[in-house]
């Protein structure tokens, strides 16, 4: 017997398609149809409901009292089946800026351990740092940054097993471009933040292959009139990626909407830079080796800087569509699709596809998440 879901509405990478019915078959998706198919069926009624791809986070440190840099894989399979409750169904475990021999401990943790979480699916990895600069060092230890290394992250890199995605840099760091135009050789995507950078350096690593601008805006030199900086090169180079936080904290609405529109929707990805602290009450947590207050939708260090997010992507996805700056559809391509060609992780998420696993998302048209499923199976619901 096989089934479908019935649902008002589906986000389909051709577009969004009406009332309908979409097969699932031992935990991956069928075809999609109009006409409700014939024959001995199951039909999983979802009217009034739309159905999305299940969202994926990119940048996204911990949750639920586990960070990344715990090194403690029992944590991160609690962060996996918790972030099931934010509509997430794939993620890259991040890492903060630390001692080389603490992160290549991360990374083998993880890859050797990564297909075992039950919850969202582990993607990939991600390295946020440690080839920063200091003046805009955000909750990085800058007791740790170093110039990009090529027999360094190779290191990294067997001992995740290759399961580095992206590699976050500052352009201005000695041998920038050397080391992007090595590693993407290699399929590694690189970022581009923490940084002073002018736009000239920015570009000068975006041609040698740097792709991603790391929670744009946040954490880069500023727009000027006389040195665009890391924002004017977001803002005005062609073809590169660019991180979002979109919780009202981080960015303004109207600049959101600003590099929206420079870079196209098609290539601005909604992340959360969660830590710790996100699905958790107010108080007192850490991020990385750094105090850090949560209150009022913030996570600050003691000096009041930002220190990642609380995010749920879900809230995301509501966010910019309330906001005005963004239609139902962009909103879920940009927190599904988007971050996955973005880290080159699109071949196994990020959208619906016959063939694909049955990961998705059940929305109401208010944009509320109500169910989560993975592999054709229920696993949260509001």
């Amino acid at each position: 017997m096989k089934t479908y879901i019935y649902a008002d509405k589906f986000f389909l990478k051709s577009g969004v398609e009406e009332a309908g019915y979409l097969e699932i078959t031992a935990g991956v998706f069928g075809t999609y149809t109009k006409n409700k198919p014939t024959g001995e069926i199951k039909v999983v009624n979802y009217t009034g409901k739309w159905i999305a791809p299940g969202l994926v986070d990119t940048h996204i440190h911990g949750y639920l009292n586990h960070d990344v840099m715990d090194n403690d894989f029992d944590g991160i399979k609690a962060m996996s089946e918790g972030l099931l409750s934010c509509g997430v169904t794939s993620f890259l475990p991040t890492t903060l800026t630390a001692s080389k021999e603490l992160l290549k401990d991360v990374a083998q943790t993880i890859g050797d351990h990564y297909q075992e979480v039950k919850g969202a699916k582990i993607q990939g990895i991600y390295f946020e740092g440690p080839f920063f600069t200091e003046k805009h060092k955000g909750a990085q230890n800058p007791d740790y940054f170093f110039d990009p290394d090529l027999a360094v992250f190779k290191e990294w890199q067997d001992a995740a097993s290759g399961l580095i995605k992206k590699i976050a840099l500052a352009p201005e760091r000695n041998h920038a471009p050397e080391f992007v135009e090595a590693v993407t050789k290699e399929g590694v995507v690189v970022a581009l933040g923490h940084s002073d950078a002018t736009l000239e350096q920015a570009k000068q690593v975006v041609e040698a292959g740097a792709s991603v601008f790391v929670h744009a805006y946040n954490g880069m030199s500023g727009f000027n009139h006389r040195e665009p900086g890391m924002v004017g090169a977001a803002l005005s180079l062609r073809e590169i990626f660019a991180e979002l936080i979109c919780d009202g904290h981080h960015v303004h609405p109207k600049a959101a909407d600003i590099l929206m529109d420079a870079c196209g929707r098609d290539h601005v990805a909604l992340i959360t830079d969660c830590m710790m602290a996100g699905g958790m009450p107010d108080g007192d947590y850490n991020l990385g080796e750094f105090p850090v207050v949560v209150k009022e939708g913030t996570a600050r260090l003691q000096t009041g800087n930002l220190a990642g997010s609380i995010l749920k992507l879900k809230e995301a996805i509501k966010n910019v569509v309330e906001w005005g700056i963004a239609t139902p559809e962009e909103a879920i391509a940009m927190a599904t699709l988007v971050p996955a060609v973005s880290c080159k992780i699109d071949e196994t998420c990020g959208l619906i596809a016959k063939g694909r696993a049955a990961d998705f998302i059940i929305l109401n048209d208010k944009m509320d998440l109500e169910a989560t499923y993975l592999d054709g199976v229920c696993r949260y619901e509001a």
